[in-house]
């Protein structure tokens, strides 16, 4: 293997040596260097180019000062780029938090004093709101009240229910038709794809103009529709279309794939911070689970972004609690070492739920792509949503929405709680604080909310496998945590009334003393909402440390922690697939996972040309024509072609790539006099010795990379797949002794790993 290949990746001057009359490849050619859509780029050769570029800035800031001032604004471009990146997604995330409230109280009725306020913003400025109805006002009234002036009775109550599925249906066929005409990629979470892009797959259009408008206006509908979906994973989406959208701004940026990756790294993580507020979170999320190649330097940017983000959220205080978290929570209670064993079982839980959402939404989804169901994404989305509609407005713990669901199975119970799950008996000698109510049993309210909760959790577990991957943008962060907070809070009531009628058990006896506040159902629920989100998704670190900025529970790291690593455990005993890795596969991207390559076959098992293929396309140093590479690129579709001395050697010189070769060609023939199909194309420094009546020769030795990777054809394929998870490889040479004998592209080192575990090697194709 040629390692010193990577570091001697020669800039283009030095590759090309002094210009001539013929090289009109002096200036720089448009669009050459870039890719086709639907390719992996060279990260090796957008280093080198970067490189170059910086050298150049570098040695032209010594010449004066307005250099040097250049020199300046492009060190800070990053910088500036972040700040952008931030504003605009805490601004749009903003601006989604207060219209998804908005609309989704929509659905039940309307403000009269101002039509835009949401039902809590509504009765937070009318001064007839009594404590007992705090959430009643003259001001807020529902639809039956408004048309019939009735809200009580069976008529209201079908009347309401109507008008409740009428509005989700159209706020789901509005943002459905927004997708399927103005803009396809806006549909789905987008984290699959922002994983493939960052690996440094190219998907022209997913983070363009608009992809992030559309994206934007159909995250609010399809969220406020009350479908089992979340804004959380679309929101990394729309943070990476902000920061492409900065990038195009600046060449550093706009010109090389590699920097831009950077940014949209650095977007991913402002994209967490907005959705969650959890800027630390952010950045460890995108460390961990999204981003492929994340340097010092593009940590550091990422926290800045991060940290724009959140702050432009907080000014915009889209809660209306002054605060960044989503679910704030004040426990008054500490957890007990004995407590670890069910919020261990609620990690099994996770990691089974998962588990079984995975598989179910995989198979779910595949026969959407291969049978007629996936012609008509429409009637699809139509059918869920009325599904989850009619089927939702019975149960008032599935009609709220999903954030305001969570946030009140995370509460704990004060003395001033209102809410069903906080209907105990009290005590009439009970002259605690406040903040110190000690365990009671649990009244009608806790046991009717009890079997409402079994039912609200059976309906999403299974709704949400139909409703993630439809052609609407939908996240799986919010759903998912739904489902464990709800198994978690029916477990917290269950351990915390074992402890109120059993206090005398061995288990109890240590630490839950009668008349104390032992057991608090809240953060059974975080714990079991971390657990589930774990699961599905395989995230560890990030996870607890989204939840403590999530919910403000900073104490509660252990039971968190404990929780995350058993659903993982448990998850990755039946596949070490998360949802994320398994829609990629089932999409056919071409990304690299991490996980160990252990088979012992060698690069030549894999390299093509095989044994019954056609001997492989090169270009000769200085033997080939206009005509004959013209012809070559018509008949082949290969990236690129190594170039060699001569046929008979094969002794290897280069490698050229496809679309530069093209454009070069097409450039010359329009600017360069004398380039006729029989013009010999040459990669040497010096022309070769022709006859004089032949046509002038074409140089195109400013295009070729003269240090290509190379590999023997004994090198383990253990070590050449980690040479291309490291250093993102778009191809490899395998030579022996200098002489070339093959190639190994990307899909070949894919479907050599698809083949290794028995699946279909094709199935790795992007489809």
């Amino acid at each position: 293997m040629e390692a010193d290949a990577i570091s001697n990746a020669t800039p283009t001057e030095e590759m090309n040596g002094p210009g001539n009359l013929m090289d009109f490849l002096d200036e720089p050619c448009p669009d050459m260097g870039t890719y086709e859509d639907f390719h992996t780029i060279d990260w090796l050769r957008e280093k080198s180019r970067d490189t170059d570029r910086h050298r150049k800035i570098t040695n032209k800031s010594k010449e004066s000062i307005w250099e040097f001032i250049k020199s300046l604004l492009d060190a800070w471009s990053g910088w500036v780029v972040m700040l952008l990146i931030g504003l605009l997604s805490g601004t749009l995330a903003g601006v989604i938090d207060l219209a998804v409230d908005w609309m989704t109280d929509l659905k039940e009725g309307v403000c009269l004093s101002a039509f835009y306020y949401s039902h809590e913003q509504c009765c937070w400025t009318s001064n007839e709101t009594t404590f007992d109805d705090r959430d009643k006002c003259p001001q807020w009234q529902k639809w039956s009240e408004l048309m019939t002036g009735y809200n009580e009775g069976a008529g209201a109550y079908l009347l309401n229910y109507f008008l409740y599925v009428m509005w989700a249906l159209s706020f789901s066929l509005m943002a459905v038709s927004l997708v399927r005409v103005f803009a396809p990629y806006a549909c789905g979470s987008g984290i699959p794809e922002i994983k493939t892009i960052l690996s440094g797959f190219i998907i022209r259009g997913y983070l363009g103009k608009w992809t992030l408008l559309i994206k934007t206006v159909t995250l609010v509908l399809a969220v406020s529709s009350g479908l089992s979906l979340g804004k959380e994973g679309p929101l990394v989406h729309v943070a990476c279309c902000c920061g492409n959208l900065f990038c195009s701004l600046f060449s550093k940026y706009s010109k090389n794939e590699g920097k831009r990756r950077e940014v949209l790294s650095a977007a991913a993580a402002a994209g967490v911070s907005v959705a969650f507020g959890a800027p630390i979170g952010g950045v460890l999320f995108s460390l961990e689970e999204v981003s492929y190649y994340f340097p010092l330097k593009t940590l550091w940017r990422s926290f800045f972004a991060a940290l724009v983000a959140a702050f432009t959220l907080r000014s915009i205080n889209p809660f209306g609690n002054n605060r960044l978290v989503l679910f704030y929570v004040e426990y008054h209670t500490p957890w007990y070492m004995a407590e670890l064993v069910p919020f261990i079982l609620l990690g099994v839980f996770g990691g089974l739920w998962g588990t079984l959402f995975i598989r179910a939404n995989i198979a779910w989804c595949r026969r959407r792509k291969t049978t007629q169901l996936g012609k008509y994404p429409v009637l699809e989305v139509i059918a869920v949503t009325a599904i989850t509609a009619v089927l939702a407005f019975p149960n008032p713990y599935t009609r709220r929405s999903t954030s305001q669901l969570i946030s009140e199975l995370f509460n704990d119970c004060g003395a001033l709680e209102s809410s069903q799950l906080c209907d105990y008996y009290n005590s009439p000698n009970m002259t605690r604080p406040v903040d110190d109510i000690p365990d009671r049993p649990a009244g009608p309210g806790v046991y009717t909310a009890l079997w409402q909760l079994a039912l609200a959790l059976v309906f999403k577990i299974v709704i949400t496998i139909f409703t993630f991957g439809m052609k609407i943008p939908s996240g799986l962060f919010i759903p998912s945590m739904a489902v464990g907070a709800i198994a978690g809070r029916i477990v917290g009531i269950a351990v915390e009334q074992m402890a109120y009628h059993h206090h005398d058990w061995i288990i109890f006896k240590n630490w839950c003393r009668p008349g104390a506040d032992c057991v608090t159902p809240g953060l059974y629920a975080m714990v079991g909402a971390a657990a589930c989100l774990g699961g599905v998704t395989r995230m560890t670190v990030s996870l607890v440390v989204i939840m403590f900025e999530l919910t403000g529970g900073l104490e509660y790291i252990v039971p968190l922690m404990a929780a995350a690593v058993t659903s993982k455990w448990v998850a990755d005993a039946f596949n070490k697939e998360g949802i994320y890795e398994a829609h990629i596969r089932l999409n056919g991207y071409p990304y690299l996972d991490q996980d160990e390559f252990t088979h012992r076959t060698l690069a030549t098992d894999v390299m093509r040309p095989r044994r019954a293929d056609p001997p492989l396309a090169v270009l000769t140093q200085d033997g080939t024509t206009v005509e004959d590479v013209e012809t070559l690129i018509k008949d082949t579709d290969y990236n690129g072609f190594p170039v060699v001395v001569s046929r008979e050697s094969e002794r290897l010189i280069g490698f050229v790539q496809r679309r530069d070769l093209t454009l070069a060609i097409k450039t010359a023939r329009q600017k360069q006099d004398g380039v006729v199909s029989n013009s010999v194309v040459y990669f040497t420094e010096d022309a070769p010795q022709l006859p004089p009546d032949c046509p002038q020769p074409l140089k195109l030795r400013r295009i070729l990379n003269l240090s290509p990777f190379t590999v023997t054809d004994h090198t383990p394929m253990e070590t050449v797949v980690d040479i291309f998870r490291k250093l993102g490889l778009r191809q490899c040479l395998v030579t022996r002794s200098g002489r070339l004998l093959g190639i190994i592209t990307k899909k070949d080192v894919l479907r050599h790993m698809a083949q290794m575990t028995n699946q279909d090697p094709e199935s790795i194709m992007f489809n």
